[in-house]
């Protein structure tokens, strides 16, 4: 591959132009090699934002970003093909069997290394991206965030002597012996991996250019002491965290990476004070990491798209006292995704009204480019929330998210989540469900309450199904214990409450819906009395058959959430404050800590053929709301009307929250008034109390022709919910629900 590529042949090949607009790359993509043809690039688009845009690195790491994004490394991913079954002992415990499967793994899996890249280590076999213990087909951690930045202030060393003083404390029963026995040999399994990268990289030497010896010998020296010991400076805590992050995801972990900029930037300060690198040499050695995310891209893919392995970044906000981490990392981040466009890190900035200009049009300039790659927080308010639950202060400051959107603490916190709808709630409530009878409520308030009822019920016995996770569980995890604080002490696993905080979130979805259902039926039945409940749950068994006029009118008639309209709002916040209030009453059960939340994620595809029609005018069969946002269809009035909407709602009652997305037309943001537009809507989302927010720049019709001819958009990446994917890479059903959401324009 010839590595002369301008910055616009580079964003060309990644399916975007500066407007957020998708091209053809004319590209064949071999499966077999997944790599392309220097005839292929051909010339592309004029800058419309920035047209005198300089790219800042390297030609070599660009061209290094285009093999991983090919999918040339995810490609060449490998199977267990040798000999595991003497980890396998009778009478042996899970943590134990975990940890010399682990060594086993780490002895025989195959080395990636390439002489140009400034990283080593890489996360090679198939069943890890497929949320498996590589060997072993048992499911592996998700929905966290590890402990990396305690455990580089550690490195292996300080960690093995937490667990060996722990063992010489005594008290551990068997399980306890177990756990901690796993974790001392995931410990040896890293450092045989370590070790392995080592050998590779001085087998490269003698046969490299002269321009990769240099870094390469740098690579080599740099592993002798990382990650087994804290970090000395910038390189060596990048390659650090890369390498506990890779090793966990070599196990088949998909944890979020978490607050990298406050995990890296004291170092980096540090470095460029003594003038030991440069902020060109720092940015190339992240652009790096950010390639390396590419490692498992493959088409091998299910339904909900690629890139869905919770490799979450969190970047800016204040640390746990009060200090804004701000530094010099946050912005080569935002200047890495910029130039690369790699979607394979979703990254969320916490902002607040503390956050300066600065950084929230840095955030604006990156969103335009599309992809949905740059989401944000209002960390006041998440704080906020956490606190009311009960997490201290200190504590809550620290929040990152589970490696989708969902707010924890990092490194202390095992959280799993059981996704409800709410629309079979309110069905139920009105009689529309198959052998119950209607009730024709003497008024609103009535079948209202009738509602909260059954909601209440319905959240009783969700609290009831998550009561039989609680019990003991050994899962095989003894790579994620080690990183989680609480598991050493106690002696117990992270499935096993292990952690410091062990959490079930309760996330009720099709909440909007419920709510302008709510309102039509207010209006219609008992204010207008058009019909009667009894006639209009009729309509509503037949789905709406022979009554499309009244459909289209109900449609056309009403301004539902998202609108900004005050009385569908009430109804809305009505509806999620009682919705909030039914959850948070029960905030701890059998040690287990209770969140609510909103969300969807994706499972109103799953949801759609089991929902019968509903009064605010859908068919069975229909795509209804996603997480907190508008029903499709249904904001009418621009970007700024579904902010104000949404941000009416009390976020402060439900610790892990509800995200909102907002699809903007390309053309609507250009130039220098889209930058400011959309940096308008950072300020209006933290000022009026909004929680979580992704922003999607990308045009409808793109979409649409993308999915008619995907061989021409290879990498058009769209925000999904919590995670980002390649559009062509999601199933006609996952696409279409994208397509549908409501093009705004600024």
């Amino acid at each position: 591959m010839s590595t002369k590529m301008t910055r616009a042949e580079f964003l060309r090949i990644s399916c975007l132009g500066t407007a957020g607009l998708a091209f053809g790359t004319g590209i064949k993509l071999d499966a077999a090699t997944a790599k392309t043809s220097s005839a292929d690039l051909k010339p592309s688009w004029k800058s419309t934002f920035v047209p005198d845009f300089k790219p800042k690195l390297s030609e070599r790491t660009r061209a290094l970003a285009q093999r991983g994004l090919a999918g040339e490394w995810g490609h060449a991913m490998t199977e267990v093909d040798w000999d595991i079954t003497g980890c396998f002992q009778e009478g042996q415990g899970p943590q134990v069997t975990y940890g010399k499967l682990a060594v086993n793994l780490a002895a025989n899996a195959p080395v990636r290394v390439l002489p140009e890249e400034l990283l080593a280590g890489s996360a090679v076999l198939k069943d890890a991206a497929r949320h498996l213990v590589p060997g072993w087909k048992t499911g592996s951690i998700s929905h966290t965030t590890l402990g990396f930045g305690r455990a580089m202030e550690l490195g292996y060393s300080g960690l093995r002597k937490e667990i060996l003083e722990r063992m010489e404390r005594g008290g551990l029963d068997e399980t306890g012996k177990d756990v901690l026995e796993g974790m001392l040999l995931c410990i040896e399994a890293a450092g045989i991996w370590n070790q392995r990268h080592i050998d590779a990289l001085a087998a490269l030497l003698p046969s490299a250019k002269p321009e990769d010896r240099e870094h390469l010998r740098k690579t080599i020296d740099i592993l002798h002491r990382v990650p087994e010991n804290k970090p000395a400076d910038f390189r060596e805590a990048v390659q650090c965290l890369w390498s506990m992050w890779e090793f966990n995801r070599f196990m088949g972990n998909w944890s979020g990476i978490g607050r990298i900029d406050q995990m890296l930037g004291g170092y980096l300060k540090e470095d460029l004070r003594r003038g030991a690198i440069t902020l060109g040499e720092a940015r190339e050695l992240l652009a790096h990491f950010w390639i390396k995310g590419t490692d498992w891209i493959t088409t091998d893919v299910s339904g909900s798209g690629d890139a869905q392995f919770y490799q979450n970044i969190i970047l800016s906000g204040i640390d746990r006292n009060g200090k804004d981490i701000t530094n010099e990392v946050t912005y080569l981040i935002l200047d890495i995704v910029e130039e690369l466009h790699i979607s394979d890190y979703p990254v969320a900035v916490r902002i607040s009204t503390r956050t300066p200009d600065k950084l929230l049009r840095r955030i604006a300039e990156v969103q335009r480019y599309g992809g949905g790659i740059i989401s944000v927080y209002n960390e006041d308010k998440v704080i906020e929330a956490m606190t009311k639950f009960g997490y201290p202060l200190e504590e809550a400051r620290e929040f990152t998210n589970d490696g989708c959107w969902e707010t924890i603490i990092p490194g202390k916190t095992c959280f799993i989540y059981a996704p409800c709808d709410m629309v079979p709630v309110l069905n139920h409530a009105i009689g529309n469900e198959a052998g119950i009878a209607v009730t024709e409520y003497p008024d609103f308030e009535a079948l209202y309450s009738r509602f909260t009822e059954v909601l209440r019920e319905n959240v009783g016995n969700v609290h009831n199904a998550l009561d039989g996770w609680n019990t003991a569980k050994e899962t095989p995890c003894a790579l994620a214990s080690l990183f989680a604080e609480g598991c050493v002490e106690k002696g117990r696993s992270y499935s096993n409450r292990g952690p410091v905080y062990n959490v079930h979130g309760i996330h009720y979805g099709g909440i909007a819906d419920v709510a302008n259902s709510l309102l039509v039926l207010k209006k219609l039945v008992f204010e207008e009395k058009y019909m009667t409940l009894n006639e209009f749950v009729d309509i509503l068994r037949n789905d709406w058959s022979g009554k499309e006029a009244l459909r289209q009118l109900i449609r056309t008639r009403f301004e539902f959430f998202g609108n900004d309209n005050d009385e569908a709002d009430r109804m809305m916040t009505r509806v999620v404050s009682d919705y909030a209030d039914i959850v948070g009453s029960l905030k701890e059960r059998n040690g287990i800590l209770r969140h609510g939340a909103i969300s969807t994620f994706g499972r109103e595809i799953d949801w759609k053929d089991m929902r019968a029609s509903l009064p605010e005018g859908s068919r069975r069969g229909d795509i209804l709301a996603t997480n907190c946002s508008p029903t499709p269809g249904s904001d009418r009035k621009g970007p700024t009307s579904v902010l104000n909407s949404y941000c009416k709602l009390d976020f402060s009652k439900l610790p892990n929250g509800g995200t909102l997305e907002l699809k903007i037309l390309p053309q609507s943001i250009q130039g220098e008034n889209g930058v400011k537009a959309l940096t308008s809507l950072s300020k209006t989302f933290v000022s009026k109390g909004g929680f979580y927010m992704h922003i999607d720049v990308v045009d409808t019709s793109t979409l649409i022709d993308a999915q008619m001819h995907p061989e021409k958009y290879p990498n058009l990446p769209v925000r999904v919910a919590g995670w980002s994917a390649r559009f062509t890479t999601l199933c006609k059903e996952w696409q279409d629900m994208i397509i549908q959401r409501t093009q705004q324009i600024v």
